[in-house]
């Protein structure tokens, strides 16, 4: 057994791998630090354990070296609690989504990716083995070559938001050159990649946001961006739409949306009422309940509107995270980082976002 500077713990055997007839050493890792959150509530509760235990491969697996991860929202929230009937029983979890590094092992079954190897990707948001730690596993299908001209840092901000993104326009409206896209709340990292995909697809896009992100928005293609804060949006904005995301979610934002939709059109929410409801009523009740809400909006929308209502969220696309890898490695898709700190400063990190004073992607980067 060997132990390294960074509390990491792996048993080590010589395989021949056999690319460019190299012989590599594959770390078989037993545990590793990590951040482990082991009750819910503000930043403080996280902890950073070094002696955290790495679960053996399955066939379909991969065991990334981490080199950068980033904070999403979801992070924070499912700190505080959101998602409690689901992991409450779980913890400690690790939190994260993100991840950008080194393929270190791979299970048996896996053959489009190699040990050495630089990938990203994103874990679903029911993961309880999160990417705040050295070493991440994560299925075959949620990874992909890094885009080479990106930093583990850069390319770690990319998977989940775009992903979720992609979910919405692509998945869902699957949207298609030439129609008409609007994006409520392009200034976060989600409505940001959105307007990218949108902009590639060869959609016409409109997007609402702060006064601080007009400039940016409209450099990544989007037609008009509305001052949300200064303008009446239903009036700035003229026709109507195939697909509104919305990734603000309250009720106003929800009926402007519905009101600029065509008939045959897609309103998306990244505000489902799943979890909520799952939370306060238990999964029992609470989940049955949140499906028959859905359909019962759903079947209203289409009967009187004319429109598919839909939540949606992150789900693994092997598709979708190498399109968004093709469109990251050509400059078309791009997520700003506003922040870089070392992965011992996750409190820092998460104590940023809750006071929200960085409105846009931090990352940890994983010494």
């Amino acid at each position: 057994m060997m132990r390294f500077h960074n509390g990491l713990k792996c048993l080590t055997k010589h395989v021949a791998i056999g690319w460019n007839n190299n012989i590599k050493l594959r770390c078989i890792v037993t545990s590793c630090r990590a951040v482990v959150l082991p009750r819910f509530g503000g930043a403080d509760v996280m902890e950073i354990r070094d002696d955290v235990s790495v679960p053996s491969l399955k066939p379909n697996e991969v065991l990334v070296r981490a080199r950068a991860v980033s904070v999403n929202p979801l992070d924070t929230r499912m700190r505080a609690g959101y998602g409690r009937s689901l992991f409450q029983p779980l913890l400690p979890i690790i939190l994260g989504r993100d991840v950008s590094g080194e393929v270190a092992d791979v299970g048996s079954s896996v053959k489009s990716l190699r040990v050495g190897q630089e990938v990203f990707g994103a874990l679903h948001p029911t993961a309880v083995r999160g990417t705040y730690a050295d070493y991440v596993i994560l299925s075959e299908d949620k990874l992909a070559p890094k885009p080479s001209s990106l930093s583990h840092v850069e390319a770690s901000a990319i998977p989940f938001a775009a992903l979720t993104a992609w979910r919405a326009l692509k998945s869902t409206a699957r949207i298609t050159k030439g129609q008409r896209v609007l994006v409520i709340g392009g200034g976060g990292t989600v409505g940001f990649a959105a307007v990218q995909l949108a902009v590639a697809a060869g959609c016409h896009v409109i997007t609402t946001c702060g006064d601080e992100s007009i400039d940016r928005l409209l450099a990544a293609g989007a037609e008009q961006a509305i001052d949300y804060t200064s303008e009446d949006v239903e009036v700035a904005i003229k026709g109507h739409f195939d697909a509104a995301l919305d990734t603000i979610g309250v009720a106003e934002t929800e009926r402007v949306a519905i009101s600029l939709l065509k008939r045959g059109g897609h309103y998306m929410t990244l505000q489902g009422e799943a979890a909520s409801l799952t939370d306060r009523y238990g999964v029992a009740f609470g989940l049955p309940l949140a499906t028959a809400i859905l359909l019962k909006k759903q079947m209203e929308y289409r009967y009187f509107h004319g429109i598919e209502y839909w939540w949606t969220f992150m789900r693994a696309d092997s598709e979708g995270l190498h399109e968004i890898r093709k469109l990251s490695e050509g400059g078309k898709l791009k997520i700003p980082v506003e922040k870089i700190l070392p992965i011992t400063k996750v409190r820092e990190a998460h104590e940023d976002k809750d006071r929200r004073k960085i409105i846009g992607k931090v990352v940890l980067e994983v010494d």
